[in-house]
């Protein structure tokens, strides 16, 4: 996510995607997240730490899961030891302290906010799945490399495969931020926020909510 302070920012847990219908009968494919509430773990400053943020946590862990050091950050602050701890470099941090909580009430319906997640990792695929490269025919003759990649360059020069060639290897598991993503609806009482569209990561993945950089 970009590195610009944001004037609201909250950490929530992708619960799916449904759909709702608009007053025009529309249908708007929606996906729902588990939005807080975060406890604000810790607040740095630039006097102590050198720059200045906000430590938010995420959903409650048992205490016994905590090591020493994180049972005494929680404790000073006051909250429940957190799953999930994320920093966020908010506008206004001036009323903020350690122990308030940031819930999805300080979003509204019809902004644009931008989404950050870790997509579904798929391990180690071929480069048809990987990058979407030509199969060859499906027909007798063709031999048993239908999904392989084909040439890889030359061959007395360069004497090598050149950089950036699409090949097999590790698919997925990567930071991925979905911009400018509507806000649809916000269910205050159980915690939900319904964007437009889908975001990054598999059900029950954790995601990165602030407002969006691009206004």
């Amino acid at each position: 996510m970009s590195k610009r302070p944001c004037e609201k920012a909250i950490i929530g847990k992708k619960l799916g995607m449904t759909r709702v219908f608009a007053e025009n009968g529309a249908v708007i494919p929606v996906t729902v997240i588990e939005a807080g509430p975060c406890a604000v773990v810790q607040k740095k400053t630039q006097e102590n730490d050198g720059y200045a943020a906000l430590q938010l946590g995420f959903m409650d862990k048992p205490e016994r899961k905590a090591t020493k050091p994180e049972k005494g950050r929680f404790k000073k602050a006051g909250v429940p030891c957190k799953r999930h701890l994320k920093e966020f470099v908010l506008a206004d941090m001036e009323n903020i302290n350690a122990g308030d909580s940031i819930k999805v009430e300080s979003f509204t319906e019809g902004e644009k906010v931008d989404v950050c997640g870790m997509t579904k990792g798929r391990g180690f695929t071929g480069p048809v799945k990987r990058w979407n490269v030509a199969k060859l025919r499906m027909t007798h003759g063709v031999g048993p490399v239908h999904r392989q990649a084909g040439s890889l360059g030359a061959n007395s020069d360069p004497s090598r495969i050149m950089k950036n060639k699409k090949m097999a290897g590790q698919y997925g598991h990567e930071r991925v931020t979905m911009l400018n993503l509507e806000v649809i609806k916000i269910d205050t009482e159980k915690n939900l926020i319904a964007v437009k569209g889908a975001v990054p990561g598999p059900k029950g993945g954790i995601v990165f909510i602030r407002d969006t950089v691009k206004k």
